[in-house]
């Protein structure tokens, strides 16, 4: 069975690699779960570091490799319990007999069984062993309670075995292995889907809030852009299945639950960000940050101290953000937005054309009730020509009930796209 990749979500795989002949086959695993478009990391025992090296395994994850419980310079990175956090899938291939003993016992007496204990992800075991230890009484009796407690078992196959029997006890092959785990994961977003239906399995990269421009060490230029409107969009893009990345000014807002926040200062910074997400992967790029359209030439080192009634700075051109997404050959759709003060819809229209969009939404911020630091809106958005709609009318309400018309609104343009 087969995969649309594009409908398979990031997802973070932490694959456990225990003591076994069957290690070998967990190089060639990694390989296959990262063509599915995982991040993998490895974990390791002493046991399987017997049978395999941590260098391999960091070659072909292209991330550190963990293996000690109480390594310092892991606990500074990403220690066990932030790895536990980092897992979207504790995947363990293969699983020794005394790793599965420790997992039913709850014992936490290296990184392995405490990450197991920490994580509040789903756990998959795939268990690799002699035929006679994995038909033992007690070997049956762990797998009965991991089972009871939620762990999913990929049943071992029969086969000859290193030691030269024959029986149940060998580690399926690499590939039905991480079939298994894109499948899991296809399954859960059509579930998804089937909720929140809009942007599910979508990449939504959102910019949000104003941006500094640095004068000198403590004054900059900004406006009055509280990312309000960016966040609650957020919150509905994250609410309609999507993965988001909120790149935020300076902004005194909460992150919104279940998004991936970015904190930037300048226009520069947030193209940089914006581009990164690029590589790693957008679908939906929304651009409700007001950026500021220039920067001082150059930033003074020491604070400017007052002397005589005027200064003068020097202003240069900052980037456009959402023309210079807009341009790169391969694409997202591309949001942007228009907060004006006069000829609103004359100057969005305008945007959207110039700036090769697939749609924008427009807003008067000099009416008080639907200003920057409001907590309602009205918007009307325009799309591209492609697309077969012209325009439509938001009326005022809460950003949030805005921010669920506009979703309605992408996924409409998506669907004609």
């Amino acid at each position: 069975m087969s995969f649309d990749l594009s409908v398979i979500p990031h997802k973070n795989i932490v694959l456990a690699v225990t003591g076994g002949i069957a290690a070998y086959k967990s190089a060639i695993l990694v390989r296959r779960l990262k063509d599915y478009g995982f991040d993998v990391r490895v974990v390791m025992t002493h046991g399987a570091q017997a049978f395999i090296t941590p260098l391999t395994f960091q070659a072909l994850s292209g991330n550190p490799v963990h293996t000690e419980l109480l390594d310092p310079a892991a606990e500074a990175g990403m220690g066990h319990i932030e790895l536990a956090r980092w897992a979207d899938l504790l995947l363990v291939a293969p699983a020794s007999c005394d790793t599965l003993a420790k997992f039913a016992h709850g014992l936490a007496d290296d990184l392995l069984s405490t990450v197991f204990l920490a994580t509040k992800s789903p756990v998959w075991v795939a268990p690799a062993m002699n035929q006679q230890m994995w038909a033992a009484k007690a070997t049956q009796r762990n797998l009965q309670t991991l089972v009871e407690d939620g762990v999913h078992v990929i049943m071992p196959d029969a086969g000859e075995q290193a030691c030269g029997d024959v029986g149940l006890g060998r580690m399926p092959e690499p590939e039905e292995i991480a079939r298994q785990v894109a499948g899991y994961f296809h399954q859960a977003q059509r579930a998804i889907a089937e909720k929140f239906g809009l942007l599910a399995g979508k990449r939504v990269v959102i910019t949000a809030g104003p941006t500094r421009e640095a004068i000198d060490p403590v004054r900059y230029i900004s406006n009055h852009s509280t990312g309000k409107m960016g966040f609650a969009l957020a919150a509905a893009c994250y609410a309609a299945g999507a993965q988001v990345t909120l790149i935020a000014g300076p902004v005194s807002l909460d992150t919104p639950n279940g998004v991936k926040r970015v904190n930037v200062a300048s226009a520069r910074q947030m193209l940089d960000i914006s581009m990164d997400s690029l590589e790693t992967g957008c679908d939906i790029f929304i651009a409700t940050a007001a950026v500021a359209d220039y920067r001082v030439a150059e930033v003074a080192e020491h604070k400017i101290k007052k002397a005589g009634d005027e200064l003068n700075v020097s202003l240069v051109k900052n980037p456009d953000i959402v023309a210079t997404i807009a341009g790169q050959e391969k694409r997202p759709f591309m949001v942007g937005f228009a907060a004006e003060t006069q000829n609103v819809e004359e100057y969005a229209a305008g945007k959207l054309v110039a700036k090769k969009l697939d749609m924008i939404a427009c807003n008067d911020v000099s009416r008080a009730d639907i200003g920057f630091a409001s907590d309602e809106n009205a918007m009307t958005v325009f799309f591209a020509e492609n697309y077969h709609m012209k325009k439509r009318e938001l009326e005022k309400a809460s950003k949030q009930e805005i921010s669920q018309q506009l979703v309605e609104a992408i996924s409409d343009a998506l669907r004609r796209k």
